[in-house]
């Protein structure tokens, strides 16, 4: 991407975890950093930045997460075409849509990621394990599997008004 390409992302840092390694000396610290990235128009993305210091794992988290940017499918009134559940490792968690007004209804791993996406109306359960590494993924894998009634038309060799 270009300076002339580029544009405002929303950038969450969603977890921090300093992590240790013992060695002859003593014991040597690092950081490892959960990070998300969006346009807030359907596009979100993930990473995960290790390094000796916060700000370099930061950095290294959003390099990561614009690389790793998907597509998601958003309806007009800025929810989710139909309920999904997303999971990874134990962590599983529920996504319903919801009419306007309604707001984001998720806990903090997964309502960063769904507010970079630019969803502004769903509701959210976590159904099994709250780590946060394991619901960030599991969102983005609920995310990743949502399809519109363009899309399923498409895969059936149908147009959208036979649905």
């Amino acid at each position: 991407m270009t300076d002339t390409q580029q544009q405002e992302f929303i950038e969450h840092v969603v977890n921090i975890n300093r992590v240790s390694k013992v060695v002859k000396g003593g014991k040597r610290f690092g950081f490892s950093t959960l990070t998300v990235v969006g346009d807030g128009n359907g596009k979100v993305g993930v990473g995960i930045g290790k390094a000796k210091d916060v700000r370099f794992s930061i950095e290294k988290g959003m390099k990561k997460a614009k690389e790793n940017m998907v597509e998601v499918s958003i309806t007009d009134d800025r929810t989710i075409p139909h309920t999904i559940i997303g999971k990874c490792g134990a962590a599983e968690v529920l996504f319903k849509p919801a009419g306007a007004g309604t707001g984001i209804i998720a806990g903090g791993a997964a309502r960063a990621v769904l507010e970079a996406a630019g969803v502004r109306n769903i509701l959210s359960k976590c159904l099994r394990s709250r780590n946060p590494v394991n619901v960030v993924y599991a969102t983005m894998d609920a995310l990743k599997r949502l399809r519109d009634k363009e899309q399923i038309a498409l895969m059936r060799d149908k147009k959208p008004q036979e649905l």
